[in-house]
């Protein structure tokens, strides 16, 4: 019996092909198969936030829903982190679009989408380990019990990890390493800590984790 997959819109603030769209649907084919993508990219939260509703307009012409993921923590001149804020003008805009709100799932990943790849240490551990074969690491990695609300600058602590580790030659680059700390990810034990990411994987693949 052959299964018809489910045509799903995201939107995301990356360009294209940018990280977050790189681990989303990595993760979203991990949770659930059934699933089939179609990207749009706002390159940045300011734009996703004010322009999703005509660009979700457009994919529910060929969606049975729509997906906007977002970080919470905002480009510089964007003010203080607000997921009330934000979620409001994301509203306004599908409103303006007369987009229904019902067929619109918002993802705000908090704080970064480095507080999921940071959220298994395992995994952390496992591309560290690749990108300075033959040394072993010079830290015990932290085990965080609640990335979402302990990891107040998931990148930036990335980068220092990195750094740490494998020097200033080798940084944490989301482009290049973001992907690979995902798919290093055995299970979703770990990252199911997140609520960010308990969110994407029932509201987005409808898979309780």
């Amino acid at each position: 019996m052959v299964t018809t997959k489910e045509v799903v819109g995201f939107i995301f603030e990356c360009g294209r092909d940018g990280p977050d769209y790189k681990v989303c649907h990595y993760l979203l084919g991990q949770l659930n198969a059934n699933i089939e993508m179609v990207a749009r990219f706002l390159d940045n939260k300011q734009r996703l936030l004010s322009e999703c509703g005509s660009v979700a307009a457009q994919l529910l012409t060929t969606c049975s829903r729509v997906v906007m993921i977002w970080d919470l923590i905002p480009p510089w001149g964007m003010g203080k982190p607000c997921r009330y804020e934000d979620k409001k003008r994301a509203f306004q805009s599908l409103k303006d679009a007369e987009v229904p709100r019902q067929k619109v799932t918002l993802i705000c990943i908090e704080q970064e989408l480095e507080c999921w790849l940071m959220a298994d240490t395992r995994a952390l551990k496992a591309v560290l380990l690749k990108l300075k074969y033959p040394h072993e690491l010079d830290n015990e990695l932290k085990d965080y019990r609640a990335p979402d609300r302990h990891i107040k600058h998931p990148k930036s602590e990335l980068i220092s990890l990195f750094q740490r580790e494998l020097g200033r030659t080798r940084k944490y680059s989301d482009r290049n390493h973001a992907l690979l700390l995902a798919q290093e990810i055995a299970d979703w034990s770990k990252l199911r800590r997140s609520d960010s990411f308990r969110r994407f994987a029932e509201k987005v693949a409808r898979i309780k984790v």
